[in-house]
């Protein structure tokens, strides 16, 4: 049986394909392409990438999960996680890990105030742990690395839904597991509305739809292949390799998501349009923030309202990925204005009204070191080790430093994308230098590249107990770059 140690042991010492550290083998993506042996299929070794043909599939809308009871204060969800098979390059049948038997998995709503539990089935025959990226919610329900739904076990994750408004998603946590697991699919977007932003006029219904974008490899028999992130030319939206979707000539509120492993991804319009930030990781802006490109590392999300009102009927205007490497093509989804729509949406000046940066008693530093191997403050992860102590109202400022001082050729993943469970901080600066509007809202994960140092200031609350922080580049945390963090009464 797999148990703590035991899969703390394989994550650290490498082994199976599965928990291999792509990336830090630069010359491992020059290989050319081959067709799979029988052994090779079998051990999900690379062959060919399926073709891509852009737009050759309506982008889907991940579907909203009912539950299936409430109570005055709660509602219940029951999901399993299983494989299935999808349709994610056209034509060909893909097996993924997904909850509910959806890829991605079905959107919980949430109502700040009102309780959210959910029951996990894991018909897996791998270990997983649900965690939901951005919730403030008790350790024992926090989804931590160690906290294992084993095959066949099921587990309630209980969410009490006492933050403000945001984007957050659930995801696999299963340490050493976790970043193949969330690449074959076990990741879902869980969208969390209060009072003040549901009486904002901004677009909603219809018109508030969530992108999950991540990268892939799929084969050419259709086989999903965990990879080096040089060999993931595919990119999906909501599951479907590089969607169209028709929408009407008026605004909509876009919820992107970057769920991908280990990419990070610049997305604009290939025309130049511009569109207007109002919301980060934690939740809305003070004001809104004109774009014309978004950067989102790992785990990182942004709410833009775009107006598709400047296009004619019958035009079409493609999202495109500027960070794509070389080999690869740019488009990520392309948007039809197929119709007209009446539109009494719009954005306000003020947005909502941020907390003020917390005066810090306490300073901390972390080093964040790619080579040889992943690392914080020159350790690995051991869940039976605390290397932060801190109390519940703490006000903190951490520094994050990315320890590499170029990055290297041929590694894809130099940058780090740092995330902390339980609280939202508030960057304050890169190298001294402030960050701008679009980045000073609240936030749980920040990318830090290479050579950089980034301050982040937080308050420890509300819920004593074990949690852990990490990088979300998910092959980084798998190897243990990740440390735990006990929040003391």
């Amino acid at each position: 049986m797999l148990n703590r140690r035991t899969l703390l042991r394989a994550a650290t010492l490498g082994g199976p394909v599965a928990l291999f550290p792509w990336g830090l083998i630069p010359n491992l993506a020059q290989t050319a392409p081959a067709a799979p042996t029988a052994a090779q299929a079998r051990s999900g070794a690379r062959g060919r990438a399926a073709r891509i043909v852009p737009f050759a599939h309506a982008m889907q809308v991940p579907p909203v999960l009912s539950p299936v009871s409430r109570t005055d204060s709660s509602d219940l969800y029951q999901l399993r996680m299983a494989e299935t098979e999808v349709e994610i390059v056209k034509g060909l049948l893909t097996t993924v890990r997904a909850f509910g038997g959806c890829f991605p998995g079905p959107t919980i709503r949430a109502v700040k105030g009102r309780e959210v539990v959910v029951q996990q089935t894991n018909d897996l025959d791998v270990h997983t742990s649900v965690h939901l990226h951005g919730g403030h919610v008790r350790s024992q329900y926090d989804g931590l690395p160690m906290d294992l739904v084993e095959p066949g076990e099921t587990r309630e994750y209980r969410y009490p839904n006492e933050q403000v408004a945001a984007s957050l998603w659930y995801h696999d946590h299963a340490h050493g597991l976790e970043a193949e697991n969330v690449y074959r699919g076990l990741a879902g977007a869980y969208l969390l509305s209060d009072p003040h932003e549901s009486g904002l006029p901004l677009p909603g219904g219809e018109y508030d739809i969530p992108l999950l974008i991540r990268d892939a490899r799929i084969e050419t028999d259709g086989r999903l292949v965990y990879t080096d992130p040089y060999e993931c030319p595919h990119m999906l939206v909501n599951g479907k390799e590089r969607p169209y979707f028709e929408v009407a000539a008026r605004k909509y509120r876009l919820r992107v998501f970057n769920v991908s492993p280990n990419r990070h991804v610049s997305l604009r319009f290939a025309d130049g349009a511009p569109f207007t930030q109002i919301a980060s990781d934690g939740g809305l802006l003070a004001g809104p923030v004109e774009l014309h490109e978004l950067t989102l590392a790992g785990a990182e999300r942004a709410e833009i309202v775009v107006d598709f009102a400047r296009y004619p009927v019958g035009e079409s205007v493609v999202l495109e990925n500027t960070a794509a490497l070389e080999t690869e093509r740019p488009e990520v989804l392309r948007f039809d204005i197929t119709r007209t729509a009446e539109d009494r949406s719009r954005v306000p000046d003020v947005l909502a009204t941020l907390p003020p940066i917390p005066e810090a008693t306490v300073h901390r530093d972390f080093w964040l070191t790619t080579f040889p191997d992943t690392r914080i403050n020159g350790r690995k992860y051991d869940p039976d080790r605390t290397d932060v102590r801190t109390t519940v109202g703490t006000s903190e400022i951490w520094t994050i430093h990315n320890h590499l001082t170029r990055r290297p050729a041929g590694v894809f993943h130099a940058p780090h994308s740092f995330h902390t469970h339980l609280v939202r901080f508030r960057v304050l600066d890169r190298d001294g230098e402030p960050v701008g509007p679009a980045e000073a809202g609240l936030k749980d994960t920040v990318a830090i590249h290479p050579g950089e140092s980034v301050r982040i200031a937080m308050t420890w609350g509300e819920y004593p107990g074990e949690y852990v922080y990490h990088c979300h580049h998910l092959v980084h945390s798998s190897h243990g770059q990740m440390g735990r963090i006990d929040v003391l009464p």
